[in-house]
């Protein structure tokens, strides 16, 4: 039996009968199979045996969800794309000049890029730990209109897998109405590596919310938000934020600036004033 079992996993393996899905679905069960055979000849089921059942019905299970579609493939890759840019970004430290620095410490860094524009980078402390900043950004994205004034509304057109939604957001218009009312219909991935939650994205098409009548139709991204843990202080967040618009219309880039990183500033505000409550 474990020499057809390993024939038939070697099969699986050619990517051209990868996606066949009942022989992935046969070789699972095949696995399944022959691992029961060794536990029962054996005085006791060893370690190994038990976690290599627990994946392989853990892959059984897998092969019964449902596929997604080629549009859903493409926003996924979207949200990744958005990840690997601005994580790129990021990583670079050259060139980066100061905008603002508040009393508290935080701080906005901006730098222009030739493919992107000009883009802004908020280095932040939060005093609440990862999970909790993790949750209010991610689990409940769609409340941040109650918090955030520079926000009006944030709602979720679709979700796709565990990582990945198309949203569309309403900015409130700034004050003295400088900048009008714009909305965003974005791809958002997010992604958590051990202590390090990425939380990227970018502007989309999206068929079903078309430009909305009042509203101009901005860009953004690569944009993302990184969280970690304070070195030393657990019960503490740093929180970058890299964010890159393009507001459209016609703005003076000054005013573009100035808005911008005012923005950034005044989330950091509002985001410690919601988690404290």
């Amino acid at each position: 039996m474990l020499p057809a079992t390993s024939k038939l996993c070697a099969a699986i393996s050619y990517r051209h009968l990868r996606n066949m899905t009942g022989l992935r679905r046969q070789a699972a069960v095949a696995i399944s199979q022959e691992l029961s055979r060794l536990a029962c000849r054996s005085p006791g089921p060893s370690t190994w045996i038990h976690q290599v059942r627990r994946r392989s019905s853990l892959l059984s299970s897998r092969l019964e969800e449902k596929p997604f579609s080629e549009m859903e493939m493409s926003y996924i890759k979207q949200g990744e794309e958005a990840l690997h840019k601005s994580l790129r970004i990021l990583e670079d430290q050259d060139d980066w000049k100061t905008e603002t620095v508040a009393g508290n410490g935080d701080k906005v860094l901006s730098k222009v890029l030739p493919d992107v524009g000009k883009v802004f980078r908020l280095e932040v402390v939060v005093d609440q730990p990862l999970d909790t900043v993790y949750g209010e950004l991610v689990d409940n994205m769609e409340q941040m209109g109650d918090w955030n004034p520079n926000v009006q509304e944030v709602r979720i057109l679709e979700k796709i897998g565990k990582d990945t939604v198309i949203t569309h957001e309403k900015a409130a218009a700034s004050p003295g109405n400088i900048v009008g009312p714009r909305d965003f219909v974005s791809v958002r991935c997010s992604k958590r590596r051990g202590s390090t939650c990425v939380l990227a994205g970018m502007s989309t098409t999206y068929g079903a919310m078309p430009e909305q009548e009042g509203f101009i139709r901005a860009e953004n991204g690569p944009t993302c938000m990184v969280l970690r843990p304070l070195p030393g202080s657990p019960s503490q967040t740093r929180l970058t934020w890299l964010l890159s618009i393009d507001l459209k219309g016609w703005l003076p880039k000054t005013i573009i600036n100035q808005v911008l990183s005012q923005t950034q500033v005044d989330f950091a505000k509002h985001l410690r004033q919601r988690l404290a409550q």
